[in-house]
């Protein structure tokens, strides 16, 4: 009944919105305002769509719904890590937006806390954050995780508050006189803090220095520098995308701090990562449909397998059920991703009523399943012969791109040459270079030419 009459009503009612919401901003009057957030996360009060949507409150944010499911997530993380390598991690390197953390009050930040022993306290009136609490060693019953938070351009535009709040419990940690294994952020501060003294730094300066955690890109600069280079096929190897990643990263926040170059101190905390965690809030959209996925978790990834010299865990992490987070490996993700959507013939279909648009979208996920495959080793040649099969194998499918969107076919065959040439993809089939070659040359002729 609640489907039939509140959500399908509801439902309906997004296109006819949309299309008045427009016309009514192109006629230069009021639209109505409205909440923005996820649908498929329970955010049912932002539906009907296509009103002049507002965002949150950030004083509240992490939310205590957030906090909720992001110690959860925490908790969960380390579980996961512990059983795969039989040790405690030592330290994470999170990956937020501030996009997906308006959408979610904060997931990611309290997921960050919570794995450091940290828990927010909120003003019982307003709901607002009004500080944070330190989680005891006997309460936490696990050791505390160093965490590298590593924002986005949006994230420090729109949550400077956040990065203090961070920034602060981080240094607060730093402090306590708590045994190495249990503390490895206070360990690893007393560290780095005694070389910069004998650079000739003073004591407090150094210890400040050495607990800085959040890092992001430059000030007024967007981005983590992987994507032109992955998109453009400027990059000789995987060591060039990991140098692009720290150069377009190595720039810390916090209190006091916006925007300090610190080449080297990123350089090390990288270096020391156990794993990479990217948090995905919604359903609405996955992992080959953006290029930011690969820019930012993939990255990472390649930095640290630079800078370690070797893998690191990488998680990707589905928050779009609040009430069950579920902790994922990339490479897991990626295989969902590909077999449910990228390769399913019902979603090919969808994609063909379309048109050129359908298109378009085959090579975005081409693009970025190639973009993944550059920055990590989670991808198998088995999904690109999955790929390559249902777009420019498939009779059907090849004909559809030659009418509605023969650019595609270009594109598509140029980046799985490129993946080929790259050694990024051994195909099954022998003969797959040779026809891709065809298929490029064939557009540039005028024709198509199909595997025979």
């Amino acid at each position: 009944r609640h489907i039939e009459e509140v959500l399908r009503p509801k439902l309906a009612a997004c296109g006819p919105a949309e299309i008045a919401g427009v016309l009514t901003a192109l006629d230069g009057r009021f639209v109505m305002p409205g909440p923005a957030g996820a649908p498929t996360r329970g955010r049912l009060d932002v539906l009907p769509t296509g009103r002049n949507s507002f965002s949150i409150d950030t004083r509240t944010v992490p939310t205590e719904a957030a906090y909720r499911l992001g110690s959860a997530s925490a908790e969960r993380l380390v579980k996961v890590y512990f059983q795969e390598h039989g040790r405690y991690p030592v330290q994470f390197a999170v990956s937020a937006w501030g996009t997906a953390n308006m959408r979610t009050g904060g997931d990611d930040i309290a997921q960050a806390l919570a794995l450091a022993g940290v828990r927010p306290t909120w003003d019982q009136a307003s709901r607002r954050v009004s500080g944070y609490q330190i989680v005891p060693l006997s309460e936490l019953r696990r050791p505390r995780v160093d965490v590298l938070f590593r924002i986005s351009g949006f994230f420090r535009d729109a949550f400077p508050t956040q990065i203090d709040l961070v920034d602060s419990a981080f240094r607060a940690i730093a402090g306590l006189d708590e045994p190495d294994d249990a503390n490895p952020l206070a360990a690893e501060t007393r560290r780095v803090a005694a070389q910069l003294q004998r650079t000739g730094l003073d004591d407090a300066a150094a210890v400040r220095r050495a607990a800085s955690r959040v890092f992001g890109t430059r000030p007024g600069g967007y981005g983590a520098g992987v994507k032109d280079l992955v998109e453009t096929g400027k990059w000789t190897d995987r060591g060039d995308l990991a140098r692009a990643y720290l150069a377009a990263s190595s720039f810390a926040y916090g209190s006091g701090v916006d925007g300090d170059e610190r080449t080297d101190q990123f350089a090390g905390l990288v270096g020391r990562t156990d794993a990479v965690v990217q948090n995905q809030d919604t359903r609405e959209f996955d992992i080959l449909d953006s290029t930011d996925f690969f820019e930012f978790e993939g990255g990472l990834a390649s930095a640290v397998a630079e800078l370690a010299g070797r893998e690191p865990a990488i998680y990707h992490n589905d928050h779009s059920r609040p009430e069950r987070p579920e902790v994922r490996r990339l490479g897991e993700e990626i295989a969902r991703v590909v077999r449910a959507r990228a390769a399913n013939p019902k979603w090919l279909t969808a994609a063909r009523s379309h048109g050129y648009k359908g298109g378009s979208e085959m090579v975005a996920t081409v693009k970025n399943l190639v973009g993944f495959a550059a920055t990590t080793t989670a991808v198998g040649d088995h999904q690109f012969d999955l790929l390559y099969d249902a777009y420019l194998v498939d009779p059907e499918n090849l004909a559809f791109l030659a009418n509605s969107n023969p650019a595609a076919i270009d594109e598509l065959a140029r980046r799985f040459i490129e993946a080929i040439d790259r050694q990024l993809w051994r195909p099954k089939r022998n003969s797959a270079y040779e026809h891709l070659k065809g298929l490029a040359i064939g557009i540039e002729k005028g024709g198509v030419r199909p595997l025979s």
